[in-house]
């Protein structure tokens, strides 16, 4: 499995500047709603119901978002690097400025492998590093999706 099977360039947002988790989520949510032509309020609901469960900041200032989605084809996934970290009630209580929404058809499981793919990924903290300096989405794309990997 490849992250860039999954997260094309046009679906990296840069500096994006949310005040609060919960905007974050909905302008997450707008953004995928766009690409997705799907409806945001819906994707803003899933999201939270799976927040409730439990934060998806998985700590190191990185967030996974992540929900099943009724209408969904296929995987998408939209990574954004936040101007400012926002406090998203990550496990070690360190704001988040990483973040990658991840929308899954319903009944499906292998959303699990693309969880961790990404996880693996951006917990390197030289990969992290490298995206917080970098200064395009190319830049930030070929970090995260090396043709290699």
């Amino acid at each position: 499995m490849k992250l860039r099977d999954y997260l094309p360039p046009e679906n990296i947002v840069l500096d994006l500047a949310p005040p609060s988790k919960a905007i974050l989520i909905r302008q997450l949510a707008a953004l995928a709603a766009e690409r997705l032509a799907l409806d945001a309020g819906e994707i803003v609901r899933v999201l939270t119901n799976r927040e409730a469960l439990g934060s998806t900041g998985i700590g190191a200032g990185i967030a996974i978002p992540h929900a099943n989605v009724q209408g969904l084809d296929r995987h998408f996934c939209l990574f954004a690097r936040l101007a400012k970290p926002v406090d998203f009630e990550a496990v070690d209580d360190e704001p988040v400025d990483l973040v990658f929404l991840l929308l899954n058809p319903q009944n499906r499981s292998d959303h699990l492998n693309i969880l961790s793919c990404i996880a693996r990924r951006v917990r390197e903290e030289e990969v992290a590093a490298a995206i917080r300096r970098a200064t395009g989405v190319q830049d930030v794309h070929s970090r995260l999706c090396p043709a290699n990997l």
